[in-house]
């Protein structure tokens, strides 16, 4: 059949129709999503659409999203929970790959026209059409971010990525985890052309028409992709990517280096191994967590209502780490924001590092620009008249900080906010003289505010409901993570910190090497070690928090910090601390023979139960409203190892029980600081 007329056919989430040159045009617009996602029904439509239009015998076919939010984000993630079975998953993989042989096998030319993300499954079925064309677009889009979640791509695309594009730019794409820019993709090769948003149709019918040469991938790819070479820069990037990633913590970025090594991105059995490769990694217990943490944060994020209050200007008060930080990163989001402090010499130094963030996050210079000038120095203190949202980040002591909110709230707004960035103090100790202590609220960001995503949002039980619905929209506006909690010394995060740093104090009191104490907690998996953690907060805030919280639960100091404290060794900040720092990183000493000897068979233990511990005192108070958000908590605020899933959901993988005994064990050797929280009956 060389002609048809104009034909529409609809299924639940594609539809399609054929132009009078025969051309298939089809949309994929999944039903009931704000997304196009790669669901098992999306997939068994698609493949009974390619049977259908075979008997057409198009000239070419077009795949586009009738979705605004971009073409397809990947693959339906809820679909992998229930999965448990390596042999079933295999089965499904197997089933997706034959379907995108399918689609790259046609007589016809195929055209992907991505109008926005293409992601994992969405970025893999555009890789097996022929081209895939691209509407402009500045942001970074293209990406197989499947590592992220403890897998790699498994519909063929660890294959067909480095056949598209070369080993080089298909391992970074697929390592990484990372999405790259439209321009990037092109010219690496994994889209063929990039047109404006009206010009797509008529791209897509030139390059079916004219079906031009692909991209050829670089000379140095190709005889990299040659088996004895192969060998070589397989370990070249087993050692980078050993630099960030532990095989025994994160195993899928080192699969995908060993499937290429032994097959080198050919023949059918390299498919085969890609999908019982994926499918192992589906079923192990760091992809289910993985998986778990994305959900996690899709929770944080769905939390509270969004009010309609109009937040558009942000005055912070105290332009310190935190205090300057969090201006910075207000006004990168689009927040005008004036930043206040007692000397311009404090602000101007805020402004230095605001510069450099900006420079690190913003490409375009014209939106650098604008940026720069959301930020303003004020040490007057004429913002507070104007701001929607006021953040009191001045030093930890509450006789000072009580007496600015007397002056903030003669000159705020009726219907500003005030919020304080206090990391221990109990709201209600700072809110007694305020006119309207209900609408009072917490905001606890982390340091470093642009790396760790999660703001507390701290509430008293009588907080005005408004203003936590306020908290919620300003949180999410500034593209953070909010967790609320109710006040309480040291909050969640801080107090679930603090007996992992105590116990790296006492370890150390026992002569166990610094550098020992913080490699037993990364090898665990947590992002630092607790003696580089107390550096990188400074040793004047650690003795704070800890003194506020000994105090709240009648906790003896095992540790003072007070003569390094007076020797000004601060931490990170001052240039020295537990260690010397250079270039803003620690220089660690190596272990001598005697503290080698030192370090207790128990000491992962020692660092990561109390922690635990405090999790479930947390929840036994109420501080969160359940487990999930505790542990999404602990994780975005902390980075407490991601592939264990939180502290509650690493007890629950260790086993209840087996964690209340191996706390038992622990009191009877070292003393009741490990004493079982009550809070464990709830959870036998």
């Amino acid at each position: 059949m060389s002609h048809i007329e104009t034909m529409n056919h609809s299924f639940n989430n594609w539809n399609y129709t054929i132009d009078d040159k025969n051309i298939v045009w089809l949309c994929i617009d999944k039903i009931n999503s704000n997304a196009n996602v790669l669901s098992a029904d999306v997939l068994q439509e698609l493949q009974d659409i390619l049977n259908e239009i075979n008997d057409f015998n198009p000239s070419g076919l077009v795949i586009y999203s009738g979705k605004q939010t971009g073409f397809i984000m990947g693959a339906d993630i809820n679909e992998f929970i229930g999965i448990s079975d390596p042999d079933k998953a295999y089965e499904i993989i197997r089933q997706g790959q034959k379907l995108m042989d399918k689609l790259e096998s046609t007589a016809y030319p195929t055209v992907c026209v991505i109008n926005g993300f293409a992601l994992g499954g969405g970025l893999e079925l555009a890789m097996a059409c022929r081209y895939r064309l691209c509407l402009k677009n500045d942001r970074s889009i293209i990406g197989l971010p499947e590592v992220q979640l403890g897998l790699h791509p498994g519909f063929g695309g660890t294959i067909r990525a480095v056949k598209i594009a070369g080993v080089r730019s298909a391992m970074n794409l697929m390592l990484t985890g990372k999405p790259i820019t439209t321009k990037k993709a092109l010219k690496q090769g994994f889209i063929n052309k990039i047109c404006n948003q009206n010009e797509w149709r008529d791209a897509a019918k030139e390059l079916i028409q004219s079906k031009p040469n692909t991209f050829k991938i670089p000379f140095l790819d190709q005889i990299m992709n040659i088996s004895p070479l192969r060998f070589i820069v397989a370990n070249m990037l087993r050692k980078q990517v050993g630099k960030k990633a532990n095989p025994k913590h994160y195993p899928a970025p080192y699969a995908m280096i060993d499937l290429w090594l032994k097959y080198g991105a050919k023949s059918e059995t390299a498919y085969q191994a890609e999908a019982r490769s994926m499918a192992n990694l589906m079923c192990s217990e760091t992809a289910k967590n993985l998986i778990r943490v994305f959900f996690l944060q899709q929770k944080l994020k769905s939390q509270g209502k969004r009010d309609k209050k109009i937040i558009n200007h942000v005055h912070v008060i105290g332009a310190g780490i935190m205090g300057g930080d969090i201006a910075a990163w207000c006004a990168l989001r689009g927040l005008d924001v004036t930043l206040q402090d007692r000397t311009k010499n404090d602000i101007d130094s805020a402004l230095k590092r605001a510069s450099k963030l900006f420079q690190k996050r913003i490409r375009n210079p014209e939106d650098r620009k604008s940026a720069t000038s959301r930020l303003k120095s004020d040490i007057n203190g004429k913002g507070i008249a104007l701001a929607d949202f006021i953040i009191e980040a001045i030093f930890e002591d509450l006789d000072e900080k009580k007496k600015l909110y007397q002056t903030i709230q003669r000159n705020m707004k009726e219907d500003a906010i005030l919020a304080t960035n206090t990391s221990s103090i109990k709201l209600e100790n700072l809110r007694v003289d305020l006119k309207k202590p209900t609408h009072f609220i917490g905001l606890h960001f982390f340091n470093p505010v642009s790396q760790l995503p999660l703001v507390e949002i701290i509430k008293c039980m009588d907080t005005d409901d408004e203003t936590i619905h306020s908290a919620f929209s300003f949180v999410t506006k500034i593209k953070k993570l909010p967790l609320c909690c109710l006040s309480s010394p040291g909050f969640v995060v801080n107090r679930i910190l603090s007996p992992y740093m105590t116990e790296a104090m006492i370890l150390h009191k026992e002569n166990v090497a610094l550098k020992s104490i913080d490699n037993a907690a990364v090898n665990f998996g947590m992002p630092v070690g607790p003696v580089e953690l107390v550096d990188n907060v400074g040793l004047d805030i650690a003795h704070s928090v800890s003194g506020i919280l000994g105090e709240a639960f009648n906790k003896e100091e095992s540790f003072s910090l007070e003569p390094m404290i007076k020797n000004k060794k601060l931490g990170r900040k001052t240039g020295e601390g537990f260690y010397k720092w250079e270039k803003n990183r620690p220089i660690k000493p190596k272990p001598t023979a005697d503290q080698q000897k030192n370090i207790p068979e128990d000491i992962t233990d020692r660092l990561i139960l109390p922690m635990v511990n405090e999790a479930i005192a947390c929840l036994y108070e109420k501080i969160v409203d359940d487990s999930d958000l505790l542990d999404a908590g602990v994780i975005f605020g902390t980075g407490f190892a991601p592939f264990r899933g939180g502290p509650i959901q690493y007890a629950r993988n260790r086993g209840i029980n087996t964690t209340i005994e191996a706390l038992e064990s622990l009191e009877k050797k070292y003393g009741p600081r490990f004493k079982p929280h009550k809070g464990w009956d709830n959870f036998k």
